[in-house]
């Protein structure tokens, strides 16, 4: 059974690097396509800094053509000032691809680590190197970049898995 790739784009959340990563998922196939960072600057005002995570997430989207999204859920931090500008980044990643018409998925940080890793608790490293062993063409130059690429892994899986259920679901009440 040849099924249609889905193009996914992975974000990981930052407000000075937010990293993205893009795959095709066939089945239980995937296929690195690309994946980076989008940056902004440190001595800007926050407002300039959305703005600029904006159009660089706009741009990824409209050059790579993905056709679903996945974000990574941000734990919550200590300190509430953090919290709330890592908020606002997320509202970011959240928005550019809705905006562009892609669907949006969210995923907590330890499911994403338990899906690429099998750890819900896995050091950074761990990610990467799972990454690597799952799309082997991947070129993650940084953690953001890995840690997004394991979000867009973690939708593949997971939206394969809701796939089954529903399938498996609708013939049950078929043979009824």
């Amino acid at each position: 059974m040849n099924r249609a790739a889905i193009r996914i784009i992975g974000i990981d959340p930052g407000l000075r690097n937010m990293g993205w990563g893009v795959i095709e998922a066939s089945g239980s196939r995937l296929s690195f396509i690309a994946c980076g960072s989008v940056h902004s600057q440190a001595g800007s005002s926050l407002a300039e800094r959305l703005c600029a995570l904006h159009e660089g997430l706009l741009g990824v989207i409209a050059d790579l053509s993905p056709m679903e999204a996945a974000v990574e859920e941000t734990f919550v931090n200590c300190d509430p000032q953090s919290a709330l500008k890592l908020g606002q980044a997320r509202g970011v990643a959240l928005v550019a691809p809705a905006l562009a018409g892609l669907p949006v998925a969210e995923y907590a940080a330890n499911l994403i680590k338990k899906t690429v890793v099998g750890n819900g608790h896995a050091e950074k490293a761990q990610i990467a190197m799972m990454v690597k062993f799952l799309l082997p063409m991947s070129e993650a130059k940084s953690a953001d970049a890995a840690d997004a690429l394991a979000v867009a892994i973690t939708h593949a899986q997971l939206r394969a898995s809701r796939a089954l259920l529903k399938s498996v679901s609708s013939m049950s009440v078929q043979t009824r």
